[in-house]
């Protein structure tokens, strides 16, 4: 009965609407009943599986419950987290089993692992395992480059490289070969040889880039003097590194043994006078004359051609037919100044005659000889030296030359027969001298001259 009691109560309770702040009953009941309270679980510390089983892959959960070792998941349970070796634990590292049967919290196990290495330039690198853990990787440089830094790097627990990124460096000079060493011969006549060769190898051991290429020495085709000549080159990279090769140019000059000037006379040569080549002309003081080869030359076989002459006192051949043939024989050889007088008390005459016998030696220098006429015929007097002329040879110079017997007069005449100067009055061997010096004299004349110019004091 008390059942069907209650049921009918039930039936009867009023009806109740939530408002904000209270209840709002149903104004045809009068009686009032508490809203029931949601039903909560009971908390049973004692139940081993009030969470679920923690397995965590490539790492351990330890547990500690309030209930002792055999209640790993049990209300109150805490569990720590650890990873294996190479993984990282991402999340809480601890978690507690709530009422709500529940973890406090989640975590998992990552791989360690490091960031990729960038490539280095001229370089590269291997890894033994990547980028995981423990990986190592070794770096090298390419053919020509060395390593700065470190040589290896290996991945740290914490995700990072050991040590710091290196660099490949040239430090490695260029290859260069230089031609090799020549010699070379003079040509004929000359104290030099042109000389030729290819430019050096050069190769970079690096990129291959040759910047710049110098050169210290004569350019290959330079005319090289006689002697060893050292000629360098030097090649710079990209990098600023150098390289340096040399060889040797070797120019040789065949010569012949030096030459004798002849006695009573002097050589003019050509180049310099003892080479391949070269000619050497002798030549007679004043008063001497040329017996034998006029020159020699210097052969390849370093011997001179012919063999040398000798300088003998000059024969004037007197007994001649003519004016001409007597001047012939000094043609190319001797200076003439003949001197006309009416007579040899002829004040002019002596005065003149007297002042060229104190300088023999300027006359004999400068290849002069004297032809004195003297006198009016039927007694008229001529001679060269000792040499005693004709009177008809005496009156054809006189004809020739138009020199007059009536006063004193003389013309100084050149190697080639030229009338160069006449004089009414006498001169001072100086002055005669002076105008020989200064516009008859030849090149070689000078030179010979300027050697001998002490010889008369």
């Amino acid at each position: 009965m008390r059942g069907a009691e209650r049921k009918e109560k039930k039936k009867r309770a009023p009806k109740i609407y939530k408002t904000g702040s209270g209840y709002y009953p149903d104004e045809s009941y009068n009686e009032v009943y508490a809203e029931e309270v949601p039903h909560a679980p009971a908390l049973d510390y004692r139940v081993p599986r009030w969470c679920y089983t923690l397995n965590i892959q490539d790492g351990e959960a330890t547990c500690y419950s309030p209930r002792g070792g055999n209640y790993h998941s049990s209300l109150g349970t805490r569990c720590e987290f650890s990873c294996d070796r190479g993984f990282r634990l991402i999340g809480r590292r601890s978690v507690q089993c709530l009422s709500s049967r529940r973890w406090s919290g989640t975590a998992y196990c990552r791989q360690v692992r490091c960031h990729a290495l960038p490539f280095i330039t001229s370089g590269t690198y291997t890894c033994t395992n990547g980028m995981l853990l423990d990986s190592r990787c070794d770096y090298s440089c390419s053919s020509g480059y060395h390593l700065e830094g470190d040589r290896s790097r290996i991945c740290m627990e914490d995700g990072r490289w050991s040590g710091g990124e290196p660099v490949c460096v040239d430090i490695d000079p260029p290859k260069i070969r230089c031609p090799h060493s020549r010699e070379k011969m003079a040509e004929p006549e000359k104290l030099t040889a042109r000389v030729y060769w290819d430019p050096p190898l050069v190769k970079d051991s690096a990129d291959g880039t040759i910047t710049r290429v110098t050169l210290r020495g004569p350019e290959p085709g330079s005319h090289f003097p006689e002697g060893e000549h050292v000629i360098r080159y030097t090649a710079y990279d990209r990098a600023y590194n150098r390289a340096s090769c040399k060889f040797i140019v070797k120019v040789q000059v065949r010569r012949c043994p030096t030459l004798k000037p002849p006695q009573h006379g002097y050589l003019t040569c050509t180049s310099a006078g003892d080479n391949y080549g070269a000619t050497c002309e002798y030549h007679c003081d004043g008063g001497y004359e040329r017996q034998g080869t006029p020159s020699r030359v210097c052969q390849s076989s370093r011997q001179w051609s012919g063999s040398p002459p000798i300088c003998a006192p000059m024969k004037i051949n007197v007994n001649v037919n003519s004016a001409a043939g007597l001047l012939d024989q000094f043609y190319e050889k001797q200076r003439l100044l003949i001197i006309s007088a009416p007579d040899p008390s002829n004040r002019y005459y002596k005065m003149q005659i007297s002042m060229l016998q104190q300088s023999t030696c300027g006359l004999d220098l400068r290849h002069m000889t004297i032809i004195e006429l003297v006198g009016q015929p039927p007694q008229e007097v001529g001679r060269i030296r000792e040499q005693q002329l004709s009177a008809n040879i005496i009156e054809e110079l006189r004809q020739f030359q138009r020199l007059t017997p009536s006063y004193f007069n003389m013309v100084l005449i050149d190697k080639q027969g030229i009338d160069r100067e006449r004089y009414m009055e006498p001169v001072t061997p100086e002055e005669i001298f002076t105008f020989i010096d200064d516009y008859l004299l030849s090149n070689q004349e000078l030179i010979q001259r300027w050697e001998q110019r002490d010889i008369c004091e």
